[in-house]
């Protein structure tokens, strides 16, 4: 058994012992997965994930089986205090760095001007969500309206995603529209779009009908989000399609009910394409955010085939995921954002990235167990 460091060790024994059994899972998982399938067959054709949750070797049956099963952990460890302690104390240092532009705007304004020299644009957020005191509310409306001011004054092709809970939803929904009005009046200002990012369930119907009503008040540089694995969805965009809206499609990452989203990842990847589609037809702008090339080629042999130009869409990804990837496209001719969140408040967006990929923990697990 390998020798650990003294500051492994430290780290062990203040780690819970709720996070250590989702760490040791994750890399159970990634054992097995090195073993049955070390190298992948290429993909042809549709993605087989949609088409089958067992297509692919082994390797990705038993991933398609453990995958969910690991995500829920996660999430609902998510709320456990003393998991919650262990992270925020060690997981900048550990690994939440790698998905998070800086705690402040200054660390963020760095990389935002080195993805921009990399030819990505990007878009950026104040982490944080589910504000219930005024104060604290209007406080984030004054930082985001700093944070529009910092980018022109930069010159940055960066626009900004802003959540709903942080501008005051849960106080009320007048005070939510209050306040991202503001901001899309302050954005417009300088040129530039804000786009209103989607929460639980619970949230989808406020948000929606914000995002119409300031559609409805003539403001056009203002998008939202959409998510593929809620039911719902597809009646949503057709409710919204008369707007011609820009929109990002996502898959969904917050721990949702069977009764309102689908449960299996072959279900959620075949609703994404149907939506990617439809989208991509309405005479709007759409952005398709996945890390997945089995989605991304899908979309581009899509747009080929019924000649949708390339301004009509773009590929967005979260900063420090699939990198290669995000220069590739954009070395081949398509828009790629990369979304580049900063602030000193990024434990529930941290955890939400972990959750999506169970090497995402073994990342986390390897930093608190590195051999000396």
């Amino acid at each position: 058994m390998p020798r650990r460091s003294a500051s492994a060790s430290s780290s062990d024994a203040q780690c819970p012992a709720s996070w250590r059994l989702y760490i040791a899972a994750a890399v159970a998982r990634e054992n097995q997965m090195a073993t049955i399938d070390a190298s992948p067959a290429p993909v042809t054709g549709d993605p087989p994930a949609v088409t089958s949750p067992s297509a692919g070797g082994p390797g990705d049956r038993l991933a398609h089986r453990l995958n969910p099963v690991f995500r829920k952990g996660i999430l609902l460890a998510t709320h456990n205090r003393p998991v919650a302690s262990f992270v925020r104390r060690y997981g900048m240092r550990l690994g939440a760095g790698n998905f998070v532009a800086g705690t402040t705007l200054d660390e963020a304004v760095v990389n935002l001007h080195r993805l921009s020299g990399l030819g990505l644009r990007t878009n950026t957020t104040i982490l944080g969500e589910a504000i219930r005191d005024q104060a604290a509310v209007e406080r984030v409306v004054q930082s985001y309206v700093g944070v529009l001011d910092r980018i022109a004054a930069e010159g940055l092709n960066t626009n900004l995603a802003v959540k709903l809970t942080q501008l005051g939803l849960d106080l009320d929904e007048d005070t939510a529209y209050t306040n991202v009005e503001q901001l899309v009046i302050h954005a417009a200002s300088h040129g530039n779009f804000v786009r209103i990012d989607m929460e639980e369930f619970g949230r989808v119907d406020g948000t929606l009908r914000i995002y119409q009503r300031l559609r409805a008040a003539g403001h056009v540089n203002v998008g939202t989000v959409l998510q593929s694995y809620l039911y719902r969805t597809g009646a949503d965009l057709e409710g919204l399609a008369p707007l011609e809206p820009n929109l990002r499609l996502v898959k969904g990452a917050y721990l949702e009910s069977p009764t309102v989203s689908y449960p299996k990842k072959s279900e959620i990847d075949a609703s994404y394409l149907r939506l990617a589609e439809r989208m991509l037809a309405v005479d709007s702008f759409t952005a398709i955010a996945t890390h997945d090339e089995r989605l991304i080629d899908h979309v581009i042999r899509y747009t080929e085939a019924n000649a949708i130009p390339r301004d009509r869409f773009e590929f967005q990804m979260l900063y420090g995921i699939r990198p290669a990837l995000q220069q590739e496209l954009a070395k081949r001719g398509y828009r790629v954002l990369v979304a580049t969140p900063f602030g000193p408040d990024w434990y529930f967006f941290y955890m939400r990235r972990l959750a999506e990929r169970p090497a995402n923990v073994l990342n986390f697990a390897r930093s608190l167990f590195r051999p000396s």
